[in-house]
This record gives C-alpha cells, structure tokens and sequence, in this order.
C-alpha cells in the first residue's frame, strides 16, 4: 500500500467540506502542542472558527496567532493478509492546513462569518442578535500552505 499527495485544489476542498469537525492545533504558552476540534467553516482558501470571547486558547493565541489545521475521513482499517500484523494500515485522506489566526471585530463581517461556518452544516438563514455577535470570537485564518495525501491506497492504483 502506498500513500499518494493530493494536489488537485478541488479533491483538497472535497475533503474539507466532508469533514463535520477539524482539529487546530495550537501553540501552549509553555511552547507545548496544545490541539483541539472545533467546527468550522470554509470559503476560498480561509477557514473560519468561531469561540468564546476569553479562555486559554486566546491566550496561547496571543501570544503565537500559527496554527495548524487538520481534516481527515474516509477512515478504513484495511489490510494485505489478515494474521501479518504489519500489513494492516488505516486507510482515510487528509488534508493540513497552515495559518495565522486573525480575529474579526466589525458586527457584519461577524455575521456573514458565522453564516459561512453554519452553512457548512445546515443549509437554512440565521438570525443574530447584536450581543451574540459582540460575544463571540470569530477567528480567520488564510491558509499560507496546504497539504493533502490519501493512504493506503493499493500499488495497482
């Protein structure tokens, strides 16, 4: 079995746009990895989180605004022979994205961005109250790179 790097632009956003969570991987202010899921949004090479108005992802955020993005799917344990314990492998795509997070303050923008993350997931119009949006952090993030493999594909493919 062989991994194969996807470079084809719309294969990447297929994959994102399947996924229902990703993971944001996060400086700590330790300097550790500090990773959690969150839903999201995307449209045109951005990707839009959204998050409480404090806490400690800000804070690491504060001082370190790089993340790493993470989607996968198509999860598969897959295998050449059954009893050869290392010709088992998790077949799935993924994709990685890099950025740096920026935050959104102006109202409307706020809400056309969480009309993009809701959309990902319901396709219907939403109503926002002004102190809804004023309390809640919206994050974009452009993506400066991007990175997308399919494993365990067989070598016949």
């Amino acid at each position: 079995m062989k991994t194969i790097i996807i470079e084809d632009k719309e294969r990447v956003e297929e994959i994102i746009a399947r996924c229902d969570i990703c993971y944001v991987g996060i400086t700590d202010l330790e300097g550790n990895p500090y990773v959690i899921p969150m839903n999201f949004g995307y449209q045109d090479g951005v990707i839009y989180l959204h998050s409480g108005p404090a806490g400690s992802c800000l804070d690491m955020l504060a001082q370190n605004n790089r993340v790493c993005i993470t989607f996968s799917i198509d999860h598969e344990l897959i295998f050449q022979h059954p009893k050869v314990a290392c010709s088992y492998r998790m077949k799935a795509k993924s994709v990685i994205c890099r950025g740096q997070v920026n935050f959104l303050e102006d109202i409307e923008e706020k809400r056309q961005t969480l009309d993009i993350i809701m959309h990902h997931y319901i396709d219907r119009e939403f109503i926002y109250s002004d102190p809804a949006v004023r309390n809640v952090k919206v994050w974009e993030i452009p993506i400066d790179n991007v990175t997308a493999k399919e494993y365990a594909v067989p070598h016949n493919k």
